[in-house]
């Protein structure tokens, strides 16, 4: 490998890649689908990478990979490798994984050393019960320090660091010893494609025309999952934009672009409009098209954000509106405090609930008493922004355009030089460099953990480890001879993986041509039958793949052992 291609690869990554995790229209809009695909496009636009690497499951998600890739235009050489021969990402030596949940991944590597490959994972919402577990499991499994856990804001940092000192501080206790090194844990934000948010002013003339907003009247978009439990509450919203309509003299017109999940949160919505902002427009667009989209932003003055939920963590919706050159009211909240400074936007104050105040619903949440819609539903309910402040904000920008237009042009200018994918993705590629040349150090020192043997991991041991006390004996015997069993009076080999349909489920133990040529050999070994290794090689089959085989024949009495009776 020439020195360009090694530098190549260590700043490029695998990515585990399965469809839940990219595919929001067919999997369904929400939050890290949507930034997943967005990284997708980033990455194949934008990564300083010589060939582009897949990890999959199935051969299936390989071929969504390579579609993506083909419909970003894509030329250079893309390789797929199956999960179960993760070592065949090499030369790369970084996974990048859609979650901060691998620990699973940490137990995958550890057959083969701890330090065959870095994990890199992103956050996105934290605040699910399967999240806080995960991360607490994350500190349990065989994670080192040359992982990573890509952080989209400070506040976000602050939180997975304050979870991981309660940890530590409990494996500490429990175990008499210090935890290892935790993962490397870098504020990277998410990207956009700012060109994709490029306002149509034709698109949005016509859809003020269609609402029947007036000239000079204040159109205030918000783009997100209309969710009153786990994205915002909008009643407080509400309150605030009759209040500002009142003091300006100037009528505002609210247009949500969204989706609904459940009739809760649809009749939030459209109930508190009619009731608390009666004199205000409200009009509702279809979050799952991506024309009513551009058609929202294209046609508003502001982008309201006024998230008082702690299922966000980054809010990608503003970044797209500073792409889409609108000027911002958004609560003073999580990734907000990074990415709206006064430049660009008005952050509304926000207040939760002392401590102590709490702690009773996170009890509830871990417990199984509480949803996550139920738990993030009450924590919203209990922060609060500030209403006056809110209703400020709406007067100030609402009344002077020329403040808009300034506030537009500078949230342009910061989308395009912070968060494009072209200023994001070598940020992220010198991440996964950086965690390269760690695992390199600690290979040269001797310092990486050896391999742990796949029968033995703790969370998942093999089976005949497990349920060893289960069964009579285990076998076959690699020392005993085997042969074929008489079967004049019974389905042959096809018709009966036909009645056992295995494939329905879609897991058959080996490809009915192994097991077909297993059963040749015994045949062709006669009366006296043959040991476990040479009915292998005869079958042309791994050992493993041929004791499988052997016992399955055996269980559906095409083999048996050869001094048994027939």
């Amino acid at each position: 490998m020439t020195r360009a291609a090694a530098a190549s690869a260590s700043a490029n990554a695998a990515i585990w890649y399965a469809p839940d995790g990219y595919d929001p229209a067919a999997r369904g809009i929400n939050g890290r689908r949507v930034a997943g695909e967005s990284f997708l496009r980033g990455f194949f636009a934008h990564a300083d990478v010589q060939e582009f690497v897949c990890l999959t499951h199935f051969a299936s998600d390989e071929a969504r990979f390579c579609d993506v890739a083909a419909r970003q235009g894509v030329t250079r050489p893309i390789r797929g490798v199956r999960l179960d021969q993760m070592r065949g990402i090499a030369p790369l030596q970084v996974i990048s994984f859609p979650s901060p949940n691998f620990a699973t991944e940490c137990w995958r590597r550890a057959p083969f050393g701890g330090a065959a490959h870095a994990i890199c994972g992103i956050t996105h919402t934290t605040a699910t019960k399967a999240v806080m577990q995960g991360l607490f499991d994350l500190r349990a499994a065989p994670q080192m320090p040359w992982d990573a856990v890509i952080c989209t804001s400070q506040a976000v940092a602050a939180s997975l660091a304050a979870q991981m000192d309660l940890t530590d501080a409990y494996l500490g206790d429990r175990f008499g010893r210090p935890p290892p090194p935790r993962p490397l844990m870098p504020v990277i934000p998410l990207g956009v494609t700012c060109d994709d948010f490029t306002p149509d002013p034709a698109a949005g003339a016509a859809l003020r025309g269609q609402l029947g907003l007036a000239p000079g009247e204040i159109a205030c978009a918000i783009v997100a999952r209309l969710s009153a439990h786990e994205k915002f509450d909008p009643l407080p919203l509400y309150l605030a934009l009759a209040r500002a309509q009142r003091t300006l003299g100037r009528r505002f017109h609210l247009l949500l672009c969204g989706q609904f999940r459940d009739d809760p949160s649809r009749r939030a919505f459209t109930r508190g409009a009619a009731e608390m902002m009666p004199e205000v427009g409200f009009h509702l667009l279809d979050g799952a098209s991506a024309t009513a989209r551009k058609a929202t932003l294209s046609a508003a003055d502001l982008f309201l954000f006024p998230i008082d939920n702690v299922q966000e963590t980054f809010g990608l919706a503003p970044i797209e509106a500073m792409a889409a050159g609108l000027p911002l009211i958004v609560s003073d909240w999580d990734g907000m405090k990074d990415t709206v400074p006064p430049e660009v936007g008005i952050r509304v104050p926000t207040e939760m609930p002392a401590t102590e105040l709490t702690a009773y619903l996170g009890q509830r949440h871990f417990g199984g008493t509480d949803s996550y819609a139920q738990y993030a539903g009450q924590l919203s309910a209990l922060t609060r922004i500030d209403l006056a402040a809110l209703t400020r904000a709406l007067v100030a920008l609402g009344g002077d355009a020329d403040l808009r237009a300034r506030m537009a042009a500078a949230g342009r200018a910061r989308a395009r030089s912070l968060y494009d994918w072209a200023a994001v993705m070598p940020q992220i590629q010198a991440l996964w460099a950086e965690q390269a040349a760690r695992l390199t150090l600690a290979r040269a020192a001797g310092s990486a953990p050896p391999p742990m043997p796949a029968t033995r991991l703790p969370p998942a041991p093999a089976p005949g480890v497990f349920f060893a006390s289960y069964p009579s004996r285990t076998g076959p015997d690699p020392g005993r001879r085997y042969r074929a069993a008489p079967r004049d009076d019974r389905p042959d080999l096809s018709q009966t993986l036909d009645l056992r349909d295995y494939e329905a489920t879609r897991r058959l133990i080996e490809a009915r041509p192994h097991i077909a040529a297993l059963l040749a050999a015994l045949d062709g070994a006669g009366p006296a039958g043959a040991r476990l290794e040479d009915l292998g090689r005869t079958a042309g089959l791994p050992q493993r793949a041929a004791a499988r085989v052997l016992i399955w024949l055996m269980k559906y009495g095409f083999a048996q052992e050869a001094d048994s009776d027939p």
